[in-house]
């Protein structure tokens, strides 16, 4: 890394680079050494003082003008892993481009020990690292508070609105509760178990908030409580997971497509309600996320721009559309929890998202209404969605050869039929064409190369299928929308079985 900030020149060396670290195992220690490495090659590196979220480091690149930001961290990964994560000037993290700089450079490491590095003290002295903290924090919570939309409806709602809120052991302890109570909630409960920092995760098998399990101690204290509304976040605190109240009473997660769809529809009818919905608008989501997205985005006559899976490509559209384009970045989400709403930082972001999920609430209570009747009354105007995921993991090198045939099968053989659903388009994002297999036309994609199908029905239902880019896995989204949920949900037992029919014969060929 420090020989891709180099290569930039002196001007890229002053402005430097910034540090950040989560509560994982030997993460402050990882940030540190990096610091020495940077500082020894005369690359100013700003380091915080104490662990702190991912989307913090992101807006602390641009808040300090650096060359480009790190952050120790394996995400909501379980205790064994950690992590580097690498930002651009803009924040974001960095593309295709830069990865693939950044890998010949470690590539061409041939001894690790003559790796050029000053010692803490030499460095602060020379003013080659310097610890910050306090004053970035004051800046970035202040500027997300400027997005807030209703301000004035926590006020009315505050005196008995309770939150549950629990960072997983994690970074997001002090920034969310910070940013939640300063915006004017009363009764922000934290559960104490998960409150502290723990590399070990002591209370949770993984610390992710895509997974029940994570909050099975918040559950229990919203039941002593009597809360509505529970919020989680990863370790690095840039996914946020949310449990309500069904219709049963009983607590559920929401998946990462319905809290995003419900911050897309409260966000842009709201900004529409107040007259500050611009013409020039747009909404960012990946391929595998809901289309349910599309219809939200249709009915406020926003732009919906698409992108290929990682929230890296969502960043890299605010640079290309909002910073140099001429049109105006709104809200961006991705269906594995990670959500953005302005564009001081560039990355999925869980103390923004937690603090507007809050104030969705509240407005929903002034309404009378939990989160998941806002969540229904979406569904009956919009239609029903559901969404889905399997994964195969096949191990070692057959695994990697049976995933390879049958990716080159479904293309080389065209195949269209899965069950009784027929395919009438198909997105080869590999070969960059979308296949229209009604009118045996073809149009060019614009997204960069990568191994993704994606089958279109037509019926608004879809199924997309890629293989894993580090492991040995396939992973197959599908979508679906009727008009009723019982019927949305036959749809999905029915497509899922025509593709996996299909899937699983190939992959066991």
């Amino acid at each position: 890394m420090a020989n891709f900030i180099s290569k930039k020149g002196e001007e890229a060396r002053k402005k430097g680079i910034v540090i950040a670290y989560d509560s994982r195992h030997k993460s402050s220690e990882f940030a540190l050494e990096a610091a020495k490495v940077f500082a020894g090659n005369g690359i100013k590196a700003y380091m915080f003082d104490e662990l702190r979220p991912t989307p913090e480091l992101s807006f602390a690149v641009r808040e300090l003008g650096a060359s480009a930001g790190i952050v120790i961290t394996a995400s909501h990964n379980p205790k064994q892993y950690n992590g580097y994560k690498v930002y651009g000037e803009d924040g974001g993290q960095l593309p295709l481009e830069g990865s693939n700089a950044v890998l010949e450079e470690i590539n061409r490491i041939e001894d690790i020990t003559k790796v050029t590095f000053m010692e803490k003290d030499e460095a602060l002295e020379k003013g080659l690292i310097e610890i910050i903290g306090s004053r970035i924090d004051d800046s970035y919570i202040s500027k997300l508070k400027t997005l807030m939309i209703n301000p004035e409806i926590i006020k009315s709602v505050a005196e008995d609105f309770k939150i549950i809120y629990t960072p997983l052991h994690g970074t997001g302890n002090k920034p969310v509760r910070r940013i939640l109570t300063e915006v004017g909630f009363k009764n922000v409960l934290v559960v104490k178990e998960q409150e502290l920092p723990d590399p070990e995760f002591s209370t949770v098998k993984s610390p992710n908030p895509e997974e029940k399990s994570a909050f099975s101690l918040a559950i229990e204290l919203a039941k002593k409580e009597n809360v509505d509304l529970i919020i989680g976040t990863d370790p690095d605190c840039d996914r946020v997971g949310v449990v309500v109240r069904n219709a049963e009473g009983e607590y559920a997660v929401l998946t990462g497509n319905q809290v995003g769809c419900l911050l897309m529809e409260y966000i842009l009818s709201q900004k529409k309600k107040r007259g500050e919905l611009p013409s020039n608008g747009f909404v960012v989501k990946t391929i595998v996320t809901t289309e349910l997205a599309r219809a939200i985005a249709d009915n406020y006559n926003v732009e919906l721009v698409e992108v290929l899976t990682g929230f890296k490509f969502i960043g890299e559209q605010i640079k290309l559309l909002d910073e140099y384009g001429d049109k105006k970045y709104l809200f961006g989400f991705e269906e594995s929890y990670g959500y953005l709403a302005g564009t001081f930082a560039r990355d999925k972001d869980a103390v923004v998202a937690s603090m507007l999920i809050a104030e969705m609430a509240a407005y929903y209570r002034t309404r009378n209404m939990s989160l998941y009747e806002g969540l229904q009354e979406i569904y009956s105007r919009y239609g029903y969605s559901l969404e889905e995921l399997t994964t195969f993991t096949l191990e070692g090198k057959s695994g990697l050869e049976k995933i390879k045939y049958a990716m080159t099968r479904l293309r080389e053989d065209r195949i269209s039929r899965f069950g009784n659903y027929e395919a009438k388009a198909v997105r080869d994002y590999l070969n960059g064409y979308r296949y229209d297999l009604v009118l045996n036309q073809r149009e060019i994609i614009t997204l960069p190369e990568s191994d993704v199908l994606y089958y279109e029905f037509g019926d608004n239902s879809w199924f997309c299928i890629r293989p894993s880019g580090t492991e040995p896995k396939i992973k197959i989204y599908y979508g679906v929308t009727a008009s009723s949920l019982d019927l949305s949900r036959k749809n999905m037992e029915e497509l899922k079985k025509g593709v996996l029919s299909v899937v699983e014969d190939l992959l066991n060929h």
